[in-house]
């Protein structure tokens, strides 16, 4: 094996994934990761299709069973702030009842960071400054000052990725922004209610309320079309507050109190709704995963599972291979159609979420009202699980646990 120390970016699902797998592989792995520590919390998550093989093969399916939402009720609410239906979120999703698996995104991490534990050397408060492909491997200057020599680096480090950027260029250039941008955050449960979830929709505007098992908390979402990006916004808390609450102004239902939760929450996360189109993954001995590489953006509800699935495979192509450049080319030849795939359901997702239109509004409502009918009639709606289940995952049972 050509390939012994590896550095990852991003102690992500994908940092988390690929780090775990690469040390059941015998690689001796770090970690750089930017924050202080695991960053726990955030929007619960879906589990679906070959992902769930990915947590199986890792031992923590039992973890992530027993964090199950297992949201029961999705209740879309009308403009004037009236409830119209009520579906199971598998009606339309498309996927058989029972298949994925829906929790705490906190719940995964803590599964993917057992795994890891203190098997790898980790590198918090810290980033990577610059990168030199020596040819023999990648020369690292941390942000610390310290630099350090590998034999191949992973990025896993989001959306906004610092590795894609010092490898590939300004991120610019990949990013296809959706026409949206959403506030997430957590408030108290007024509802008084557990396993829902509730959107309210004005054209352009949606506000959605989830409860899962922990009673006492609500995860609120207000998410908005804007024309550009409000790259004026990017670093700046207070002016992200002021711009959600000048956009959802005068708005019914529960939107005044979500907005004034907003204001003082303290987990607030706002970005934009966005993908990466890149024309490739790697580059020499540096090479992308998950939202880094091909992020499909929360529209398409399957960010975390294409995460999983592209680590997985990654980490075992590098075991399976002595050359990395033609072990980064069969991930990204396996993984590839499969994340682009995914990244088509945003398009339906939008539809779904949040219609730009009156127009295309009525007709959201009127699609999802007859639901429940074609769904007791037998037809299929939604489509997802052909999209959920494209991938066929690799069976890489033949490696060894552990490499000496």
């Amino acid at each position: 094996m050509e390939q012994k120390k590896i550095l990852v970016s991003g102690a992500s699902i994908a940092g988390l994934t690929l780090a775990s797998w690469l040390h059941r592989y015998g690689f001796t792995v770090t970690i750089v990761e930017k924050s202080g520590g695991i960053r726990t919390g955030g929007y619960p998550i879906d589990i679906r299709g070959p992902a769930r093989q990915v947590v199986e093969r890792m031992g923590i399916l039992p973890a992530v069973e027993g964090a199950q939402i297992d949201t029961q009720k999705l209740q879309f609410i009308g403009r004037a702030g009236r409830p119209f239906t009520t579906l199971r979120p598998d009606e339309l999703s498309g996927s058989a009842a029972g298949s994925d698996l829906e929790v705490p995104r906190e719940a995964l991490m803590r599964a993917l960071a057992g795994t890891v534990g203190n098997h790898v050397t980790w590198m918090f408060h810290d980033s990577i400054t610059a990168l030199t492909d020596t040819g023999n491997g990648v020369h690292v200057l941390f942000d610390s000052g310290a630099h350090e020599d590998y034999d191949v680096v992973l990025g896993a480090d989001g959306l906004h990725s610092h590795t894609r950027d010092l490898i590939f260029g300004p991120e610019e250039q990949f990013h296809r922004y959706l026409g949206y941008c959403v506030a997430g955050f957590t408030m108290d449960n007024f509802l008084g209610t557990e396993y829902s979830a509730h959107m309210w929709n004005a054209p352009g505007k949606s506000a959605t309320l989830r409860a899962t098992m922990q009673a006492d908390s609500l995860h609120a979402f207000l998410t908005f079309t804007r024309p550009r990006p409000p790259l004026e916004v990017y670093r700046d808390p207070r002016s992200q507050r002021r711009l959600v609450a000048d956009t959802f102004a005068g708005d019914a239902w529960h939107v005044p109190r979500m907005v004034e939760a907003m204001t003082r929450a303290e987990d607030l996360f706002f970005d934009v709704v966005s993908q990466i189109h890149l024309p490739a993954w790697s580059l020499g001995r540096v090479a992308l995963a998950g939202d880094a590489a091909h992020a499909p953006s929360f529209m398409s509800g399957q960010g975390t599972s294409v995460a999983l699935v592209g680590a997985y495979i990654l980490a075992s192509e590098l075991a399976l291979q002595s050359d990395s450049s033609e072990a980064f080319a069969t991930y990204e030849r396996l993984v590839r159609p499969f994340a682009e795939q995914n990244q088509a359901l945003a398009h339906t997702g939008k539809f779904v979420l949040n219609p730009t239109t009156g127009w295309q509004l009525f007709a959201r409502n009127q699609a999802i009202r007859v639901v429940p009918v074609l769904t007791k009639l037998g037809v299929a709606v939604g489509g997802g699980e052909k999209t959920y289940t494209a991938l066929a995952l690799p069976d890489y049972g033949t490696l060894p646990a552990h490499r000496s």
